[in-house]
């Protein structure tokens, strides 16, 4: 009876594979990529991996980029870099009915997986998303909504996954290059990114690391292929448009900081022309100036010693928004003056022109805007450091 019984178990055994294998195939895993919104927190794009099970019905999309607004310290945690993202479920209707309301598109790859690696990856995800597992540190450039996904593909297949970087040799472009591609219209947003962010932005990100966002990481996805376990294979079988929306065309908007910084540069052009005439400093205009240059220096400050984002770090913004500035404006409020005032002046005119040098070599880009900014700032740390003493005694 024993052998029986042997053959029996393997049989049902044998059974219950094949079965769990079919149910498998059934299985429908692809990448969901969504275009940009027109907020700055949605302006990046997006994406999200959705499994169907048309046996079940079951349709869901594992979001990595599900963060609370409401929580405490949100800004301060956000600009510190101790902001933690979570891993979120919700039903396909639900995740497109979303995009369809704020009219932005979203495209489906399906992926190319064999019934062994199906399970793998949703057993991946459903540990994830255990409540101990489900929320992690996030990062914008290194481990966001897009690159936590393509982890997650990459720790499946293993070596068996080729992404064929080297057919985007040749076009690399810096990390501030691909920033600037999706928000050079939101001109306010745009120069914040580029006050709050340092020279580690201004390397060539390799294509792997393009993949921090969504459309690169999509085409990405496209130019991979599956090797080692069968005839090789594109990682993505097939790809459709699920909601397909006009973008919208791009414009700087009626306020922008390129016509308003010149127009400040054309205010105190003026203003020193007329005060050269007239042999008069209008001090107050650089109490303004100076002081909110020192309070941008300051916030810079801030992020490159206490943030934990990396990107802060090695600002060279710092060279003409100086903290120091602050000192300065104070300083200049009073009757007389000291004797490192004029120093002062000196050292934030070579500041300024170190800038300019930063600039043209490379070391970091700023942002155009800036442009009539160290304009002023040149011009009025030389007439003030030739004149500020005819006017106020050094004591």
């Amino acid at each position: 009876m024993r052998p029986n019984k042997t053959i029996i178990s393997l049989i049902f055994l044998l059974a219950i594979s094949v079965l769990y294998d079919v149910h498998a195939q059934s299985y429908r895993i692809s990448l969901l990529t969504c275009d940009p919104g027109e907020e700055i927190y949605s302006s990046f794009g997006h994406s999200g991996i959705r499994v169907l099970d048309p046996d079940s019905g079951r349709d869901v999309v594992y979001n990595y980029g599900t963060f609370d607004f409401g929580a405490p310290n949100f800004v301060l945690n956000f600009a510190g870099g101790r902001l933690d993202y979570y891993l979120s479920v919700s039903t396909f209707d639900r995740f497109i009915a979303e995009y369809d309301y704020f009219r932005r598109s979203v495209r489906e790859q399906v992926l190319n997986l064999n019934e062994e690696q199906k399970l793998e990856l949703i057993r991946f995800l459903e540990t994830n998303y255990l409540p101990e597992n489900r929320a992690y540190r996030y990062d914008f450039f290194y481990d966001n909504c897009a690159t936590r996904i393509r982890d997650a593909i990459s720790t499946v297949l293993g070596d068996q996954l080729v992404w064929h970087d080297e057919e985007q040799e040749g076009v690399e472009k810096t990390f501030r290059e691909l920033i600037d591609e999706m928000v050079y219209y939101m001109t306010w947003s745009d120069l914040g990114i580029d006050l709050a962010l340092g020279s580690r932005l201004d390397r060539d990100a390799t294509p792997h690391e393009e993949q921090f966002l969504p459309k690169y990481m999509e085409q990405a996805f496209a130019r991979a292929e599956i090797q080692g376990d069968g005839p090789t294979r594109p990682l993505v079988s097939e790809s459709r448009v699920i909601l397909g929306f006009e973008k919208p065309e791009g414009t700087f908007g009626a306020v922008n900081p390129y016509w308003i910084f010149w127009v400040v540069a054309l205010v105190f052009t003026a203003v020193t022309f007329v005060g050269f005439k007239k042999k008069k400093l209008f001090i107050g205009f650089d109490v303004v100036f100076f002081g909110v240059l020192g309070i941008i220096g300051l916030v810079m400050s801030l992020l490159w010693i206490y943030s934990l984002i990396p990107s802060t770090k090695w600002n060279w913004n710092i060279l003409w928004a100086f903290p120091g500035h602050l000192v300065l404006a104070v300083a200049l409020l009073k009757n007389t003056i000291k004797p490192w005032l004029l120093k002062y002046l000196l050292f934030a005119l070579i500041m300024a022109d170190a800038s300019v040098v930063f600039w043209i070599l490379g070391w970091q880009s700023f942002h155009p805007s800036l442009i009539p900014l160290l304009l002023v700032l040149i011009l009025r740390t030389n007439y003030l450091y030739y004149n500020v003493g005819k006017f106020k005694k050094v004591v």
